[in-house]
């Protein structure tokens, strides 16, 4: 069984990687401060990063679930991941509402994608 692991810590691995599929640990805003639509932009910068940094990217993605804290958020977020998703390449998706590790956390997403052949 060949499985990567890459920036792991005592908690999680941020990048696992197994035979040809990538899953990335939850991630949230580079700035907590922001409102739902900046929160999703940054959030989602970061799962570009990590997706090219495991040898994918977002046009790969097979699933993904969001978490928002509040459901009234839910338009604006979409409005950023619509522009972010490739058109034709929408993963499988879900998207609850939840409660955050930290409250003024608005946005967190999971993702698992294929790596690029």
């Amino acid at each position: 069984m060949n499985i990567k692991r890459q920036e792991t810590k005592q908690r999680m691995s941020r990048i696992v990687i197994h035979n040809d599929t990538v899953y990335l640990c939850g991630q949230v805003c580079k700035d907590a401060t922001q409102g739902i639509t900046e929160q999703t932009e940054t959030m989602l910068e970061k799962v570009d990063e990590l997706l090219l940094q495991a040898g994918s990217d977002r046009a790969h993605m097979l699933s993904a679930t969001i978490y928002v804290r509040d459901m009234k958020d839910f338009a604006a977020m979409n409005a950023v991941w619509d522009a972010w998703v490739p058109e034709g390449h929408a993963p499988a998706r879900a998207c609850v509402e939840a409660r955050m590790a930290r409250p003024e956390l608005l946005v967190e997403i999971s993702v698992i994608a294929a790596v690029k052949k």
